[in-house]
């Protein structure tokens, strides 16, 4: 890297190479996940080029100056490949007038089975790994409710059965990502409730932070 970069302001796009990369080597079991979770905060909380350099120095070149991205990923986006694989954390959530919840970064199973009696539970995908490209959830509430979160890309089909409660769809997805893995919903609720929505992941709220920030700082530059 020349002298010159370090002080240069780095862009979006820039962390964003960076993030691939660091996921990739996390994929390839270069970086565990403390480390990787380290320096992915410290890629966007980076300004310049100097502060992104060091984050990926010792992980092997792919190339001069800023790294590459996974050809085809957009700024923002996700490298669903390197989230595919691996063996699920867990494969029971159940709930008996208490609660479970699986957040944060963790590996979803092929099959996972939720149950809640007088009792919630919180499925929260947006930051895990998945074992297979296919998702089957079965969800048995009865007086309760168990509430799935899953991050824009991945396509969702539901098909369970409601008696007295029901099974919510999250709002669609006009650009579902062929690469994501899709998560099927299924099982019967009965006074009960089982609701699936989609919201961005921390890296997309950062991104989408950054760029109104820098949208006010142009209009005062106009104004």
């Amino acid at each position: 890297m020349s002298e010159e970069l370090p002080e240069l302001r780095a862009s979006d796009a820039d962390r964003e190479k960076v993030a691939e990369r660091l996921r990739d080597a996390m994929a390839e079991g270069r970086l565990d996940m403390d480390e990787f979770g380290e320096r992915l905060d410290a890629v966007y909380r980076a300004r310049t080029y100097a502060e992104l350099e060091p984050l990926t120095r010792d992980l092997p070149a792919t190339g001069t100056g800023a790294p590459a991205a996974r050809p085809g990923a957009e700024p923002g986006g996700e490298n669903w490949p390197a989230r595919i694989g691996g063996t699920g954390d867990a494969r029971w959530g159940i709930g008996v007038l208490s609660g479970f919840q699986h957040t944060g970064r963790w590996t979803v199973p092929a099959r996972f089975k939720a149950i809640a009696f007088w009792g919630g539970g919180q499925l929260d995908l947006r930051e895990a790994r998945f074992e297979s490209r296919e998702t089957v959830i079965d969800c048995w509430t009865v007086m309760g409710g168990v509430n799935i979160v899953v991050p824009p890309g991945v396509q969702v089909e539901v098909r369970g059965i409601g008696i007295m409660g029901g099974f919510g769809r999250p709002a669609s997805d006009d650009t579902p990502d062929p690469d994501a893995p899709r998560v099927v919903v299924r099982g019967f609720a009965f006074w009960g409730g089982v609701g699936t929505e989609r919201k961005p992941t921390r890296a997309q709220r950062r991104l989408e932070k950054e760029r109104r920030r820098d949208e006010g700082e142009g209009r005062k530059e106009l104004g």
